[in-house]
């Protein structure tokens, strides 16, 4: 597959393009967010199954997020190397083998193993998305595709949380599993064919990855020294982490939650998640056309605010008891827990050279998956201590709590000298 002509002939010739790779991406990031989000909905049932206790089921979540934090710090060097398009497809592919051959587990320790290897795949993924959808839009105008393209997180959970207790009513979790696992593995050899690098990408391993082929040491396994000398994405790097914190931890544990806590429905606690990461779909496109449009680019103040936003609505879900209350809160948490993702995704590629964006992005993402990684036994562990709704969302709160203050110490780079370091790379 021929490479797209770097500089303006080739970003004018085939601009309209960047939407149908952005798509592309956007459908399998989406596709791997389904991937993951099926356990909220799916746990409470494979643990009956596969005789887990209760506190205990957030075991496989942590597996899940080890393996996903793992494949973003490798990922994202990998894809420097080899290119988002092979990235991505191996990423898919393998997620979809995995969720499969979870769905035809009969054994708890086998089902924690395999999950580790669902997200060891799942996790590349974004990385790989993310310098593919860099390669074709400017700095400055990454607010808007960056925010459709983290749509995708919301959008997969709130697929899981609408169709997979409909799937497990009809004939167990295990179709769930089985179904999103063969149409991953499918639509990763459709995208193969179809994505491509774009114009401002100043990478040739991209169309076509050799083994021979001499490696940039920027791009070399030492960059990561680079990463963490890098102030700001550091800090920005903590403060993801503590809004995942908060945003995995709900999803991971809201259904739960709220079926053993409060004694509502299945249905309805999955209606009530699939709601909040509904509103979650409008928000982010939203939140980055605004810091694009009126805050000139700038991420930091608006993800402190949304960031703060989410604390407030997370302690007040926690107060709440009844399903009428969740579905009425759900929209305005799902708003506050996924916009601020947007700015920080958005940012991350203003912070480094874009040779090195699939290895900052991973980077940054696997700190981030640290939250997802600890709080699902951090939420079990207190609330089997305490047996107390307010206490399980008071340690969700201080993720995002965490995550606002650190982000208040970032600088961002000014999207003019972001714009010129691109340039003088091509």
């Amino acid at each position: 597959m021929s490479t797209v002509p770097a500089g303006p002939a080739g970003a004018a010739t085939l601009s309209s393009y960047r939407w149908v790779v952005l798509f592309a991406c956007w459908l399998s990031f989406t596709l791997t967010s389904i991937d993951r989000s099926t356990w909220g909905p799916a746990s409470v049932f494979v643990g009956e199954d596969l005789a887990v206790p209760f506190a205990s089921l957030g075991v496989f979540a942590t597996a899940y997020y080890i393996g996903y934090v793992i494949s973003n710090a490798l990922g994202g060097i990998g894809t420097d190397r080899l290119g988002g398009r092979w990235m991505l497809s191996i990423s898919l592919f393998g997620a979809g083998a995995f969720m499969t051959l979870f769905g035809s587990t009969t054994s708890a320790t086998v089902g924690i193993a395999v999950q580790a290897m669902v997200g060891l795949f799942a996790g590349a993924d974004y990385s790989a998305g993310i310098r593919l959808v860099a390669s074709w839009f400017p700095s400055t105008q990454l607010g808007l595709p960056m925010g459709i393209f983290v749509t995708a997180t919301s959008l997969g959970t709130a697929i899981a949380n609408s169709v997979v207790p409909a799937m497990i009513a009809w004939h167990g979790w295990d179709t769930s599993y089985h179904f999103f696992g063969v149409i991953s593995m499918v639509l990763a050899v459709l995208l193969f064919f179809v994505l491509r690098p774009g114009p401002m990408l100043d990478s040739e391993a991209e169309a076509s990855p050799s083994a021979t082929a001499p490696v940039d040491s920027e791009r070399s396994p030492s960059s990561w020294t680079a990463m963490l000398a890098n102030r700001n994405l550091v800090l920005t790097a903590i403060a993801g982490f503590g809004g995942f914190w908060g945003l995995y931890g709900f999803i991971t544990w809201a259904n739960a939650l709220m079926i053993k806590g409060h004694g509502i429905t299945p249905a309805t606690a999955g209606a009530v998640v699939a709601i909040f990461a509904i509103t979650a779909v409008v928000v982010k496109p939203i939140v980055g056309f605004v810091s694009d449009r009126f805050f000139g680019g700038a991420r930091r103040m608006p993800a402190v605010l949304i960031l703060a936003l989410f604390v407030v609505t997370l302690l007040v879900f926690g107060n709440l008891s009844s399903a009428t209350a969740f579905l009425w809160l759900a929209p305005l948490l799902g708003a506050a827990a996924y916009g601020w993702t947007t700015l920080l995704v958005a940012l991350v590629p203003r912070l480094v050279p874009s040779a090195v964006t699939g290895t900052a992005s991973g980077f940054a993402n696997a700190f981030w998956q640290l939250g997802s990684v600890i709080v699902p036994l951090a939420v079990g562990g207190a609330y089997a201590a305490t047996g107390s709704f307010m206490v399980a969302f008071l340690t969700l709160a201080a993720g995002p709590a965490l995550g606002a203050l650190v982000m208040l110490a970032v600088r961002e780079q000014r999207p003019e000298r972001a714009d010129a370091t691109l340039a003088t790379r091509q």
